[in-house]
C-alpha cells in the first residue's frame, strides 16, 4: 500500500508547509501590521488565518466522524486513494489562485459562518491555528489503511454538497495554503 501511504504523507507535508509559511509570515509581521487591512476589501493578516481557524474547527468534528465511519467498514484501504469527481473538482478550485499579471483568478466569496471578525489577537491565534494542525495531522495519520475514499462528509461551506474524506484531507491544506499566501500578499 505505498501508494495509499505517500498520498497521506503528501497531505501531512502540505499541512507542514502551511504552518511553516504561517511562522515564517508572523514572525516577520510587526504586531501593528497584524490586524490592520491594506485594502479596505481584502482581509488583513490576522482575518486569514482566523478564517482557517474557522475552517479548522468546522472540520475537526467531521473528519473524527467520518473517521469512526471507516473504521467500521469492513474493506481496507485500496492501492491508492482517489478523489470523488467533487473533491477533485474542489481540491483544484481551493488551492492558492493562479494569479496573470498583477490579477488572481478563481476568487471565492466566503460563507458567512467562515468570515472572520477583524480583530483578532495574534497569540491566541496563532496558538489555535497551531492546537487545530495537530488535530488534522492526526486525522491524516488516523486513516492510514482505512478505506476513506468511501466514506461521505458535507461541506460545512455549502451542506449541498458531499465528497469523500480522502478528498477532504487534500483539500484542507490545499485551502490554508491559498489563504496563506493571501496573507503574505497583504503586507507584500
Amino acid at each position: 500500500m505505498p501508494q495509499a501511504k505517500e498520498a497521506l504523507a503528501r497531505i501531512v507535508r502540505g499541512f507542514g508547509e502551511a504552518a511553516s509559511q504561517l511562522h515564517l509570515l508572523a514572525d516577520g509581521l510587526p504586531e501593528d501590521l497584524w490586524s490592520r487591512r491594506n485594502d479596505p476589501d481584502r482581509w488583513s493578516v490576522a482575518e486569514c488565518v482566523a478564517h482557517l481557524n474557522l475552517t479548522g474547527r468546522a472540520y475537526v468534528p467531521l473528519l473524527q466522524d467520518a473517521l469512526d465511519r471507516a473504521r467500521s467498514l469492513p474493506d481496507r484501504a485500496p492501492t491508492r486513494y482517489r478523489r470523488d469527481p467533487v473533491g477533485w473538482l474542489l481540491s483544484v478550485s481551493t488551492g492558492p489562485l493562479p494569479r496573470l499579471g498583477g490579477a488572481r483568478f478563481g476568487k471565492v466569496r466566503t460563507a458567512p459562518a467562515f468570515v472572520p471578525d477583524r480583530e483578532v489577537p495574534r497569540a491566541r491565534t496563532l496558538e489555535e491555528f497551531d492546537r487545530l494542525q495537530v488535530e488534522q495531522v492526526d486525522a491524516v495519520r488516523s486513516s492510514e489503511g482505512l478505506p476513506i475514499h468511501r466514506v461521505q462528509i458535507t461541506s460545512p461551506f455549502d451542506r449541498r454538497v458531499r465528497y469523500n474524506l480522502y478528498s477532504a484531507l487534500v483539500i484542507l491544506p490545499r485551502h490554508q495554503l491559498r489563504h496563506i499566501g493571501q496573507a503574505e500578499a497583504v503586507w507584500g
